[in-house]
């Protein structure tokens, strides 16, 4: 199975992802981010290796494509397909809401486990 893990920068709560993921992956799947060094992404990855999951990243090209770059990439994470998206969107948060906006408009089923805004 394909889970994509999106999330803002800000995210910390560390226990709300590893929950997600401990309840919705097995052994054998792929966690799919978008690469950030910080925020749920990390969280997602940290835990990922940590516990025997296949990790593909896709870090966002901003020297390439400037402010463009983070739609781009969540664009391609999400026609790679996945199986399920696990969201963790903090406050604003667009680019976290502009992927699981893509993601629901591709059919792909979304979690929304961050704030309720």
């Amino acid at each position: 199975m394909r889970i994509l893990v999106t999330g803002s920068r800000y995210w910390s709560d560390e226990d709300a992802v590893h929950r997600a993921l401990v309840t919705y992956s097995r052994r054998g799947d792929v966690i799919v981010h978008g690469a950030c060094p910080t925020g749920a992404d990390a969280i997602a990855d940290w835990w990922a290796i940590g516990n025997g999951r296949d990790v593909e990243r896709h870090p966002a090209l901003w020297r390439v494509h400037g402010k463009a770059a983070g739609p781009m990439r969540n664009r391609q994470m999400v026609e790679l397909g996945a199986d399920l998206v696990l969201a963790f969107p903090l406050g604003p948060s667009t680019g976290t809401r502009g992927c699981m906006a893509v993601a629901e408009a591709a059919g792909l089923r979304v979690l929304n486990l961050g704030d309720a805004s």
